[in-house]
């Protein structure tokens, strides 16, 4: 009698599973994603052996469970994955700062790769010319940002000029989504002046980007959104492609020229990469199906704890002080600057 009524309940749950998993394989995007895990966790498995690799991944769950949710921010916005690494892993697991650094800008390699693999099968809207040119301007940005600028700047300011820097925007942010200005699906208009732009946005993201592990993104998306009035579900996934490049940029810089990247970074890049490359596929694919406003108000949201993450965590003394405010009102006034341009070309 007990089997009797088990089994429909079986039967069931076996037939809602099937439908499930015909569901996931009909959607190309989905496929596509599986096939990026099966291929990165294959390789993971094989070039450092199962063994070991499921050892380090237990020795070091803190860092694959923190990119749990930071690889979905960064597949589903522009703050990238390091918003979420950075403070996650200074305040919690007391790594160093320019380890945490590097950490942010390794597993963003791999996690943004993945959903910027995502997002091209998804066939989702992206401006391919910016892509290009500004990660022109990226490539020496970056490598400016790692190894000249990042020795000589204590990485207190660093840190606190960054959070302001996207602070700054949250604000114009807000108020250009109060006024509910129009938006753009695509750069209409792409000269020799629009080129040069976005090489120079290129290359100050990328040093931004070398300076604090992240920054490409959330740098190029600004401008993007204020300057040349593209909708944010159109920025969005553009931005992660854009710092999907400059990651890969930054980790081969460390990897193969300054040679910095060793234990115990490695090793916590190593527990992490199995985790990174299932999170922000789904983020990418979370971010489609979002509306506008929602995507909106989730950077925001993410730019807060930023903040408040930063006033926490960073001493703050005369110098710091002194350079975030600098930073606050040299990025509001850019920012605020590139908003009433393209409102006058609206």
């Amino acid at each position: 009698m007990i089997l009797v009524r088990i089994n429909p309940l079986i039967f069931n749950s076996l037939k809602f599973m099937y439908s499930l998993f015909q569901f996931i394989l009909s959607q190309r995007s989905i496929r596509y994603s599986l096939l990026c895990v099966l291929t990165v966790w294959t390789s993971w498995l094989i070039i450092i052996e199962p063994s070991r690799a499921i050892y380090n991944l237990i020795e070091h769950w803190e860092f694959a469970f923190t990119m749990v949710f930071g690889s979905m921010v960064a597949g589903a916005t522009s703050m990238g994955g390091g918003a979420v690494a950075f403070p996650a892993l200074t305040k919690w697991l007391h790594v160093s700062p320019p380890d945490a650094k590097l950490f942010s800008l390794a597993i963003q390699s791999i996690g943004m790769s993945a959903a910027s693999f995502t997002i091209f099968a998804m066939k989702t809207p992206v401006e391919w010319k910016l892509i290009r040119w500004v990660s022109l301007g990226g490539i020496p940005g970056i490598f400016m940002g790692t190894a000249f600028l990042a020795p000589l700047l204590p990485a207190e300011v660093i840190k606190i000029s960054f959070t302001m820097m996207v602070s700054s925007f949250a604000l114009i942010l807000i108020h250009l989504n109060l006024t509910k200005t129009e938006r753009k699906l695509t750069i209409e208009h792409w000269g020799k002046r629009e080129k040069i732009l976005s090489l120079v946005v290129g290359l100050m993201g990328g040093m931004i980007s070398g300076l604090v592990g992240s920054g490409m993104d959330v740098f190029a998306y600004s401008v993007m959104v204020l300057l040349f009035g593209l909708c944010e579900k159109v920025s969005t996934p553009t931005s992660v492609i854009l710092m999907a490049i400059n990651a890969v940029t930054g980790f081969l810089i460390h990897n193969f020229i300054l040679g910095d990247f060793v234990t115990p970074v490695s090793n916590y890049w190593l527990a992490a990469v199995p985790v990174v490359v299932v999170g922000a596929p789904t983020g990418a694919i979370l971010c489609s199906l979002m509306k506008r406003q929602m995507v909106v108000w989730i950077l925001i949201s993410l730019i807060v704890i930023e903040l408040l993450t930063s006033l926490l965590l960073i001493p703050l003394t005369t110098s710091v002080v002194s350079a975030g405010f600098l930073a606050l009102i040299l990025f509001t006034s850019f920012y605020y600057l590139m908003y009433r341009t393209k409102l006058r070309r609206a």
